[in-house]
């Protein structure tokens, strides 16, 4: 590797915001990051480590214990793979579009696959990707909160109307969707409630995040098939296990945070309860008989 491309800790923790106490701790306490030594001990980071630390600064935003993040990191390491081919050629179109703010080339984009191709197919091989490519070019692209803002608001509209024109047309019990985070923004929140509504489920959706007391009113007043509940960083499961033991309903319980939360969740041992930790699991979850 040229030298050129090694940068010292001074330079990672301008670039990350993460200063250089905790970028040593991480590496001699957890092991989270693995930098190069000169013939003097100083430390050098390859741009793969510089992105190891934005990939720590996200499981830590999400609510990860710092002690959690090596396995995370490990785990989704070992399951993520390099799309290639149509779908890799999709996103690419897709995320220079975001960059120049095309909203109307963005709307051809998923149009056409939407045409082509079930919704479970492009949530998994075009949304899905998209939106880690997305994240991981967000962490270091000047314009990312513009780009952000932008993105956000059009999958929003675009799912959502898609979400909204479905329910008109689907009569029975619904499937009650509800979330636990206050982020602004929920991705594959709406990536579940599309899916759902695609596949025929009627939804009733509380997007903006609930307490537990809130959730029970709900279900008395709707009378839900189902509840859906998407975790976010740091929920109280104990008031959430207290609340939903007595709802007789299936209960789907999980999102992109799953991992954080599993072992916790199971051993509450909530009846009639699935975890998911993706939309495509929570559609079969519910499509079980």
């Amino acid at each position: 590797m040229q030298s050129d491309d090694l940068l010292p800790i001074g330079e990672v923790a301008r670039l990350t915001g993460v200063n250089p106490v905790t970028l040593r701790a991480w590496e001699r306490r957890y092991g989270l990051i693995k930098p190069q030594r000169t013939a003097k001990g100083h430390r050098l980071y390859p741009q793969d480590q510089v992105q190891r630390v934005h990939d720590v600064l996200r499981w830590l935003e999400r609510g990860a214990a710092v002690s959690q993040v090596r396995e995370l990191l490990d785990n989704a390491a070992h399951a993520a793979t390099e799309v290639t081919g149509e779908w890799g050629e999709r996103i690419s179109q897709m995320t220079h579009a975001v960059g120049r703010l095309a909203q109307r080339q963005l709307d051809q984009l998923l149009n056409q696959a939407m045409a082509l191709y079930p919704a479970v197919t492009v949530c998994e091989h075009l949304l899905l990707p998209l939106l880690g490519t997305l994240s991981r070019r967000w962490q270091s692209h000047f314009d990312a909160r513009l780009e952000q803002a932008f993105f956000n608001t059009w999958l929003r509209s675009k799912l959502g109307a898609r979400v909204y024109h479905d329910s008109h047309s689907l009569a029975g019990p619904a499937v009650l969707l509800a979330r636990t985070d206050d982020s602004a923004f929920d991705a594959e929140f709406w990536l579940c409630a599309w899916l759902l509504s695609s596949s025929g489920q009627p939804l009733e959706i509380l997007e903006w995040p609930v307490e537990p007391r809130q959730l029970r009113q709900a279900v008395e007043l709707l009378q839900p098939r189902a509840v859906l509940l998407h975790l976010g960083r740091r929920p109280d499961l104990a008031a959430w296990a207290r609340a939903l033991k007595d709802i007789g309903t299936p209960k789907l319980l999980g999102g992109p945070t799953l991992s954080l939360h599993q072992g916790e969740l199971q051993q509450l041992e909530l009846p009639d309860t699935l975890l998911f930790d993706s939309p495509q699991a929570a559609l079969r979850a519910l499509q079980q008989p």
